[in-house]
C-alpha cells in the first residue's frame, strides 16, 4: 500500500502547531469557569460568629442582638448573596485589594456588589486601584525596572540604602496598560522608615494578613465586568479623583466619566447593575444629566468632613443641603458609617448607646438613600480612636461590638448598603436580621 504524502498549507501548519497552545487555552478557560463557579457558593468561613461571640452583653439591645446571631448561626446553612453586602475592594481584609482573588473572595463571602476603584494608565486605559497613586504600596512596581519611571522612583545612598521611603510615589499615569500588566498585586501598605526594598515592602499592618500575598492578579475596569458579569454580581465603580492635571493627554474629566460609562455599555450591562460613585459632584452630575440611566442611581460620596468649615453635627455648615443635592438629582449619598452615627453615653440598658446622627436624619428626610464605608476597615476595636468608629468611640470598646453598630446602621439609620473590607460578616447580618424583616 502506498504511504500518502503529507500535505499541510500554511494555514494548516500553523493550525497543527497552535493546536496544544489551543488545548491548554480551552483547559485553562475551563478551569477558570470552575474556579468562578465555586467562588459563586457563598461560604461565610468562622469570623462572623468570633465577631457574635465578641460582643458585649451590657445592654439589652446587644443581648437581644447577641441572641438573634447565635440563633441565626445555628439554624442556617444556606447563605444567600446580599446587596446590602457591598465588597470594599473585594475582600483586602486578607486579599490584595483590587486583584481577581480579592474579588473573587468577596463573591464567596456573599457580597452582592463588588466595587472597583477606577484609574487611568499613561495611555488613558481604565484599570483598577483604590489612588491613580498608589502603585508602590499595592503592588511590587518598586521592585521592579519599572520603579525607574515612578513619579518618584526609589533613591539609594552611596552604601546602597533605600533614603527616600517615605516620598516614593508610583502612579498609574506612570506607565502604560502593557507595563501595569507584568505588575503583581500586594497587600497594601508600605514601611516608610524602610532602608531597603525588602524592608519597603513589607509594610503590611499587623491586623491583615499576609497569608494570600501570594497571587494578586491586577485587573483592567473591562476586565472586572467581565468577571462580575460571570460571578453574577452588581457593580459599583468609583471614578477616582486625577492626580495629573486634566485634560491628561486630550482627555478632560468629561471624557474621563463617560469613558467609565461606555465600557459598562459595550458589555451590555444594565444601568441598573451599576452603582457608579465619585467623591466629585460635579462627576455625579454629569451622569445624571448625560447617562441617565446610570445616572439614576449614581452614588455621591461625601467626604466634605475634610473642610474645615464643615460640621456634620451642624445642618448650617452644609453646603450643598441635603435639600439641595435631591434637587440635583443625587438619590444616593455615601458618607463615612461615623458620620451616620452618634453617642449616648448616659443611656440607660434600655436605650440605645448608638444613635443615629443628625446628618442621618437630614439625609432621610431629604429623601436620600444612604450607603456607608467602611465596615470591618480598622484594627481591633480595643485599640481607641479608630477612625470609622471616631462618633461611638466612647460606648464600644471591642470586635463584636461591630456588630451593634451594623445592626443600628441597618435597623435605625436605615441604610440600603454596607462596604466592608470582609463582606462575610454583612452578608451574615443582612442574612439573619435584613432578610427576615423584608428590610432587602
Amino acid at each position: 500500500m502506498k504511504t500518502p504524502t503529507l500535505m499541510l498549507t500554511l494555514g494548516g501548519l500553523a493550525a497543527l502547531l497552535l493546536a496544544p497552545a489551543t488545548l491548554a487555552s480551552q483547559d485553562e478557560n475551563t478551569a477558570q469557569d470552575k474556579i468562578v463557579a465555586a467562588a459563586s457558593h457563598v461560604t461565610l468561613g468562622p469570623r462572623p460568629l468570633f465577631l457574635v461571640q465578641d460582643m458585649d452583653e451590657e445592654t439589652q439591645r446587644s443581648r437581644e442582638l447577641k441572641a438573634e446571631l447565635l440563633r441565626c448561626a445555628a439554624t442556617t446553612d444556606d447563605w444567600q448573596r446580599s446587596d446590602f453586602s457591598i465588597g470594599h475592594r473585594g475582600a483586602p481584609l486578607q486579599f490584595p485589594e483590587h486583584t481577581r482573588e480579592s474579588y473573587l473572595a468577596g463573591a464567596q463571602l456573599g457580597a452582592g456588589i463588588l466595587e472597583c476603584d477606577v484609574t487611568f494608565t499613561a495611555d488613558q486605559e481604565l484599570v483598577c486601584r483604590h489612588s491613580q497613586c498608589d502603585l508602590h504600596t499595592t503592588t511590587n512596581i518598586v521592585e521592579t525596572d519599572l520603579a525607574q519611571k515612578c513619579s518618584v522612583p526609589p533613591a539609594f545612598n552611596e552604601a546602597g540604602e533605600l533614603s527616600n521611603a517615605v516620598d516614593v510615589q508610583c502612579c498609574t499615569s506612570d506607565i502604560t496598560l502593557a507595563e501595569f500588566r507584568t505588575l503583581q498585586g500586594k497587600m497594601e501598605g508600605a514601611n516608610t522608615e524602610a532602608g531597603s526594598i525588602e524592608e519597603y515592602l513589607a509594610g503590611t499592618p499587623g491586623w491583615r494578613t499576609d497569608l494570600y500575598n501570594s497571587r494578586g492578579t491586577l485587573m483592567t475596569h473591562a476586565e472586572s465586568i467581565d468577571l462580575f458579569k460571570s460571578l453574577g454580581v452588581k457593580m459599583t465603580p468609583e471614578l477616582k479623583a486625577p492626580s495629573v492635571e486634566m485634560p491628561f493627554n486630550g482627555m478632560s474629566q468629561e471624557d474621563y466619566a463617560q469613558k467609565m460609562i461606555d465600557e459598562y455599555q459595550a458589555a451590555d450591562v444594565p444601568a441598573s447593575d451599576v452603582y457608579a460613585q465619585s467623591f466629585n459632584l460635579d462627576d455625579v452630575r454629569y451622569w445624571i444629566d448625560n447617562a441617565p440611566g446610570f445616572g439614576e442611581q449614581a452614588v455621591y460620596l461625601d467626604d466634605r468632613y475634610s473642610l474645615d468649615e464643615f460640621d456634620h453635627n451642624y445642618p448650617a455648615t452644609w453646603t450643598p443641603t441635603m435639600e439641595e443635592l435631591a434637587e440635583m438629582g443625587v438619590q444616593i449619598l455615601a458618607p463615612p458609617m461615623w458620620m451616620l452615627l452618634a453617642a449616648n453615653p448616659e443611656a440607660s440598658d434600655e436605650e440605645n448607646r448608638i444613635v443615629p446622627s443628625v446628618y442621618a436624619e437630614h439625609a432621610k428626610a431629604a429623601g436620600l438613600d444612604l450607603i456607608a464605608w467602611t465596615f470591618e476597615r480598622s484594627g481591633p476595636l480595643a485599640n481607641d480612636g479608630e477612625w470609622y468608629h471616631s462618633t461611638t468611640d466612647d460606648v464600644i470598646d471591642n470586635d463584636g461590638d461591630k456588630l451593634l453598630t451594623l445592626d443600628v446602621l441597618a435597623r435605625d439609620v436605615g441604610i440600603i448598603g454596607l462596604f466592608s473590607d470582609w463582606p462575610a460578616t454583612v452578608t451574615f447580618y443582612d442574612n439573619c436580621v435584613n432578610a427576615n424583616e423584608g428590610n432587602h
